[in-house]
């Protein structure tokens, strides 16, 4: 199952490549001179009546126009592709990008560009280019105070995960910033909220966040991020406004007492704050961060929405099985639909007439129309029913008393409702201590699929609508994902024929943009030029060089492996002999198993070590020298691969 998964997901560019290079017969590539010409400068390149114009600009954050790529900054990828003759745009096409850095001066002829797109094709560590533009990570929240960054798409022997981001306690809750550039995680035993970079996957800052920070909601705007603080007794209960921009906090405002669930309107003029034990709605004034009112909705309101169709407010309460329709503006009762106790989650999708709630103790969706405000369907579904996530044509229901998934069809509730399921692993995900506010199931990057976290398997499940099972998983190396996220760093259209995306340009240098397109049949490589940056701390040189001397670098697991490496001055190119220091740190990705171990010179600048692969899987090889000032993390590892007989 997961060969076949890994097939599909590396050959949607590589099923097509063969064609691309056989039928692109280019003699040259554009390279106008990326330096003099500006970075904002359009470098156009036609090919079968189509034109490719690229262009990358730089995002300046103090606000100041640049022309020159910085080092260390962001910046904006543009292709636009139109017809050669009329210039009407081309939409809905699937181009595949890659930044990298040149190692000469001169840019590649056509037939090394199509040679460089055809190594960045292959999944493994051998060739990869310095900036995918092609890529995507899956982000998982774990039941350990952890973050599992997953690269679906790369890898190798099996190892998809990319990097682990620690945190101070487990979180409960996130969200991620609409220019993803930020994910903000509550973790409510220690009272903060974690910021995380997501152009380098660090942890920024810690923030306190008021008791027990828990719900974590961003304004559409990105302005105000706000916290729910769920304490039942004493004056800390409300929410806690922190400015995005200063992470500090902008306000403590007090609502009301319980678990705090937040929406907001279209303009983010108005928040909507469920007080759970006291059976309030808070309505605050987002300009003032003042509240304006409290509304009596019902017993134990657990959840909030607000549609942007009906300009209404939907509240499900969970002690009396209600939902209540509010007007937005007059935040007047306009309804209430008559459920069953035990009502929680409530969504509605972005293009919807319909909304859902959901019932973890009678196992139901009850469906309701936003234009009269009345119930039309109730929909069985899993033990345990928690939690619910929309694709275009499909609501995807998660039981946590079993391993299915219902998937509702919604382009048929006028009529009538159309399930289906589909199991998403062996155990059912309440077998996990893993708890979590925010979504299990998320929609994939490619229309019509999805991403499944089972706690209980410890895995991450594929599924794409039309499957009668998923097509494939990965694996979350031995933790308990309870969220998911995606991360799309891939070109997106917008507007009609302009595909873009926003990347973290690398070190100075002369870099190549291939560029690959399937229908037509174009490959290409564009030029850029990206300087150095003053406001850039220099980079400390290492003053040495690893020299593997190897010549397989596949191991036999339970079989001891003699590793050879030649240590070189880093400018001189002299062997550095007799190193008393020399060092070596194996481990199994993703860290399961390690040893560190002194390497013993054998003359002429040659060192060795040794050690035995407990099992199967990527090994990475770290080195050091703290005599030279070398540490572990400033050389680039050596990956070997270890494989059962």
């Amino acid at each position: 199952m997961f060969l076949k998964f890994y097939i599909v997901i590396v050959l949607l560019l590589v099923a097509r490549f063969p064609q691309a290079l056989a039928q692109d017969k280019t003699k040259s590539v554009s390279t106008p001179d990326n330096t003099s010409q500006g970075a904002r400068t359009p470098q156009a390149y036609n090919r079968e009546g189509f034109s490719i114009e690229f262009s990358i600009e730089p995002i300046s954050s103090d606000k100041r126009e640049r022309k020159e790529l910085l080092a260390g900054t962001e910046a904006k990828v543009r292709f636009k592709i139109v017809e050669a003759t009329g210039r009407k745009p081309v939409a809905n096409l699937r181009p595949a990008a890659w930044i990298d850095r040149r190692e000469v001066g001169q840019a590649p002829n056509a037939r090394e560009c199509r040679e460089k797109v055809q190594q960045f094709l292959q999944p493994s560590f051998g060739r990869r280019p310095t900036v995918d533009l092609n890529s995507y990570f899956v982000l998982a929240l774990n039941h350990e105070p952890n973050i599992s960054v997953i690269d679906p798409l790369s890898g190798f022997g099996g190892s998809k995960l990319y990097t682990l981001i620690p945190l101070s306690s487990s979180g409960e809750d996130w969200v991620m910033s609409a220019d993803k550039k930020r994910l903000y995680v509550s973790m409510p035993r220690i009272n903060q909220v974690a910021v995380i970079d997501l152009s380098t996957l660090k942890l920024i800052a810690n923030l306190d966040a008021g008791v027990k920070p828990t719900r974590v909601a961003l304004q559409h705007d990105g302005r105000y991020l706000w916290v729910g603080n769920d304490v039942t007794a004493g004056t800390d209960d409300g929410v806690t406004v922190v400015d995005t921009e200063t992470l500090k906090v902008a306000a403590r405002i007090k609502t009301g007492v319980g678990h705090h669930d937040i929406a907001f309107t279209d303009d983010d003029s108005l928040a909507f704050i469920t007080n759970k034990q006291d059976g309030t709605l808070s309505v605050v004034d987002v300009r003032k961060l003042a509240k304006v009112r409290d509304v009596k909705v019902g017993s134990l309101p657990a959840a909030v929405v607000v549609s942007s169709l009906s300009k209404s407010v939907y509240v499900t309460n969970e002690g009396d099985g209600t939902i209540v329709a509010l007007d937005g503006s007059g935040f007047e009762i306009l309804a209430r639909m008559e459920g069953q106790p035990g009502l929680r989650a409530i969504r509605i999708p972005s293009d919807g007439r319909f909304g859902f709630a959901v019932n973890p103790i009678t196992n139901t969706v009850h469906i309701f129309d936003l234009s009269s405000n009345r119930l039309v369907h109730a929909v069985p579904v899993g033990p345990g029913a928690d939690q619910i996530t929309f694709t275009t044509q499909f609501a995807y229901v998660r039981a946590a008393g079993n391993e299915f998934v219902t998937m509702i069809k919604t382009a048929e509730l006028g009529k009538e409702t159309s399930i289906s399921r589909f199991p998403a692993g062996q155990r059912a995900p309440k077998e996990s201590p893993a708890r979590s506010l925010a979504d299990a199931i998320v929609p994939g990057p490619e229309e019509g699929s999805v991403l499944v976290a089972n706690p209980a398997d410890k895995m991450i499940y594929f599924y794409t609508e039309g499957m009668a099972a998923p097509m494939g998983s990965f694996q979350n190396y031995r933790r308990d994902p309870k969220a998911l996220l995606i991360l799309d760093q891939g070109l997106r259209e917008a507007p009609s024929g302009v595909y873009t995306t926003t990347v973290r340009l690398a070190e100075a240098g002369h870099y190549d943009v291939a560029f690959l397109l399937d229908s037509p049949r174009i490959v290409n490589c564009f030029d850029i030029t990206v300087v150095e940056n003053p406001g850039l701390p220099k980079p400390t040189a290492v003053a040495i060089k690893i020299v593997p001397l190897i010549k397989d670098a596949t191991l036999s697991v339970g079989q001891r492996y003699n590793l050879r490496f030649k240590v070189t001055d880093a400018i001189s190119n002299q062997p550095k002999l007799n190193l008393e220091d020399m060092s070596v740190l194996v481990f199994l990705s993703p860290g399961i198993w390690q040893q560190r171990d002194a390497a013993k010179p054998v003359g002429d600048g040659v060192y060795e070590m040794s050690f035995v692969p407990p099992q199967s899987g990527v090994y990475y090889v770290f080195f050091q020298s703290p005599s030279l000032g070398v540490r572990f993390n400033q050389l680039p590892p050596l990956t070997l691969q270890a494989m059962a007989k």
